[in-house]
C-alpha cells in the first residue's frame, strides 16, 4: 500500500457516528503504528483534509473535504438527483429506502429516506461502510463489478456480523451468478439482524456498476404481499436513477418488462 493509499484510507474511519478521532483510535483501527498515523495526519492535516479540535486535539474532516465533495456533486449529481426517487421509493413501499456508492475499494452509504407510514423501521447512517458479502446492496454491486474485483474482495477475510451473515465464498459466488439472472439481490439478516433488503445495482454512462439502490424492511413486516411490491418497485426505482443520471444497464441486464 503506497502512502497516498495509507493516507486516504484514515480519512475513511471518520462517519457520522464518528466525527472526530483521536491519534490513538486511529492508530488501533488502522493497524498502522503509531509514528507512521501521526506522520500522514499531520501531512493531511497541512493539506486541509483533516483538522485538530478540542483539548484532546482530536482530528476532524477538514475544509478541503468539503470543497471536494461540493465539486463531486458539481459534476455528478447524483446525491441531489437520488433524493427524489429515495422518497418516492420510499412512499411506495412504506419502507426505509437508501444508495451507496462504490468508492475505490469500499461501499458506503450516501443517502436515505424513510417512510412515516411505521413506526418501527431500519434505520441509516449516511457515510456508513457497507460490507460487500453481508448487505444485498454489496451483493448487487459484486455481481456486476469487474469479476477481478470480486474475487479480490472474495479472497479478503469474510467477517460474520450476525449469525446469519454468509462468509463461504463459493456459496457467495452462487449467490451472484443468481443476482445476474435476476437483477436483484437480497440478504435477510447478514448485516444486521431481523432485516431484509433487496437491492438493485445502479450503472454509470459506461454501463459499469456505480452504486445500489435499497429497501431494508424488519423481516416481521415481510408479508407475500411486501415479497412481490419491493422487488417490482425497486426495479423501476433502479432504472429511473440510472436514466438521471445519464447511466446504462449493461445488454445482459434483466429487463423490467413491466417498467
Amino acid at each position: 500500500m503506497g502512502t497516498v493509499t495509507k493516507a486516504l484510507s484514515l480519512l475513511t474511519f471518520f462517519n457520522h457516528g464518528r466525527t472526530e478521532i483521536g491519534l490513538s483510535d486511529l492508530t488501533r483501527l488502522s493497524g498502522m503504528n503509531k509514528a507512521t498515523v501521526y506522520r500522514l495526519m499531520s501531512e493531511l492535516q497541512e493539506s486541509g483534509f483533516v483538522e485538530q479540535a478540542g483539548s484532546d486535539r482530536s482530528y476532524r474532516l477538514g475544509p478541503q473535504v468539503l470543497r471536494l465533495a461540493a465539486l463531486r456533486e458539481a459534476a455528478v449529481p447524483i446525491l441531489s438527483v437520488s433524493r427524489r426517487v429515495l422518497r418516492d421509493l420510499s412512499d411506495e413501499t412504506g419502507e426505509t429506502t437508501h444508495l451507496s456508492l462504490l468508492q475505490g475499494s469500499q461501499l458506503n452509504s450516501l443517502s436515505h429516506a424513510y417512510s412515516p407510514r411505521n413506526a418501527t423501521k431500519v434505520m441509516m447512517e449516511d457515510a456508513e461502510v457497507l460490507t460487500f458479502h453481508g448487505t444485498s446492496s454489496g451483493m448487487a454491486v459484486l455481481a456486476y463489478a469487474d469479476p477481478d474485483f470480486a474475487e479480490h474482495v472474495l479472497s479478503q477475510p469474510l467477517a460474520a456480523r450476525t449469525p446469519e451473515t454468509i462468509t463461504d465464498p463459493q456459496e457467495i459466488r452462487a449467490q451472484l451468478g443468481e443476482i445476474r439472472s435476476t437483477g436483484i439481490a437480497q440478504s435477510i439478516g447478514g448485516f444486521e439482524a431481523d432485516v431484509h433488503s433487496h437491492a438493485v445495482p445502479v450503472f454509470g454512462p459506461d454501463r459499469k456498476v456505480i452504486g445500489a439502490l435499497a429497501v431494508a424492511a424488519p423481516v416481521s413486516r415481510m408479508s407475500a404481499e411486501q415479497k412481490q411490491l419491493i422487488p417490482a418497485a425497486l426495479r423501476r426505482a433502479g432504472a429511473t436513477l440510472t436514466h438521471r443520471i445519464g447511466g446504462s444497464a449493461p445488454a445482459d441486464y434483466p429487463r423490467d418488462e413491466t417498467a
